[in-house]
């Protein structure tokens, strides 16, 4: 028999934390709760949920945190996660990591909840059930060391970080942290990924595009969150105006983003935007819109690449599409897509 412990870092997440707690606490054999400085009810809340609580001093390290915590767990699976995360589904992946030999990394599949104007949910997989020897490196977007197999696993986890009230909460926290590891490691091309998605997470687009410029400039080749990157940089160029620089970089992502949905949604959603602003253009750009969204139907869902927003291989690309399709006089075509790729 193998021991089991869900491990996490918390602090002033007496709003979330029995969520977690409860979701998984059926299926690990221990839970610890590694307080980092909380002035609110969490540390009593996890021990009333049966987590063993711990104290931490933070010092701007979310790896030293982590390591702290599994050193305190020592068990021989670590499952990873976050307060403002819980389990949805694959509890019996859980419980059978009791009888699994500890000898590869574990991945789950997190949705992540946002506000996109509407309820949207975007799907990553993760690395967060750890054989008990390993640990982590990185002041902040911390990531383990390892050269282990990699083995997907049955866990769906929920994350409502992003939701707006709980981003106004942590304004700040992770930029001055990437800050600091950006000025000791400049030419880190995923930290500046995650410097210009925090930037655009909280629509300062200018800083932003500096960032992701800066990450395209520093890579050659495609890392498995670049087609992420593509569509947030789309994203944020249309909310600058520059739909020409955005184009440009488009159409050099073609091949590299062929099967993403998410970056011919963003292209369509981009020449809609330019269209709108320039009226002279539409009827050249039209044509386009529809096919990047015909294209992101003929894709369908990715649900495995990194940052796919759920919809965006369907229903979300086929009511954008039901629209050109209503505006240029094909009512019974827009109708039946909305029929066929209804939510």
């Amino acid at each position: 028999m193998f021991r089991t412990a869900l491990v996490l870092i918390a602090r002033n997440e007496a709003g979330q934390i029995e969520r977690l707690l409860q979701s998984i606490k059926p299926w690990v054999d221990d839970m610890l709760v590694l307080d980092t400085g909380s002035t609110d009810a969490t540390p009593a809340l996890a021990a009333a949920a049966g987590a063993r609580v711990a104290h931490f001093a933070w010092c701007d390290d979310f790896a030293a945190a982590r390591n702290a915590a599994l050193d305190l767990a020592n068990a021989d699976w670590h499952v990873v996660l976050d307060a403002d995360e819980w389990l949805i589904s694959g509890g019996e992946a859980l419980a059978a990591l009791r009888h699994t030999r500890p000898d590869f990394v574990g991945s789950i599949e997190l949705l992540d909840q946002f506000h996109d104007g509407q309820q949207q949910v975007a799907r990553s997989r993760l690395s967060r059930v750890l054989p008990g020897q390993l640990r982590y490196a990185g002041h902040i977007h911390e990531q383990v060391i390892h050269n282990l197999p990699l083995r997907p696993l049955a866990l769906q986890i929920g994350h409502d970080g992003y939701q707006p009230e709980r981003l106004q909460s942590k304004k700040g926290r992770n930029k001055a942290l990437l800050t600091l590891a950006l000025a000791q490691r400049p030419d880190d091309a995923y930290l500046c990924y995650q410097m210009g998605k925090d930037c655009s997470v909280y629509e300062d687009y200018a800083e932003a595009e500096h960032f992701f410029a800066r990450s395209a400039d520093l890579l050659s080749d495609s890392p498995t969150w670049w087609a992420d990157l593509v569509a947030r940089r789309l994203f944020g160029l249309k909310q600058l105006k520059q739909h020409e620089a955005a184009i440009q970089f488009a159409e050099t992502q073609l091949v590299v983003c062929a099967e993403s949905p998410d970056f011919f949604f963003a292209l369509g959603d981009l020449l809609l935007d330019w269209a709108a602003d320039a009226p002279e253009q539409a009827e050249l750009l039209l044509p386009m819109i529809e096919d990047a969204w015909r294209r992101c139907l003929e894709i369908g869902e990715r649900p495995e690449q990194s940052g796919a927003v759920a919809g965006r291989g369907s229903h979300l690309a086929a009511h954008n599409l039901a629209l050109v399709l209503e505006g240029t006089g094909r009512a019974e075509e827009a109708a039946a897509m909305r029929q066929a790729y209804a939510a």
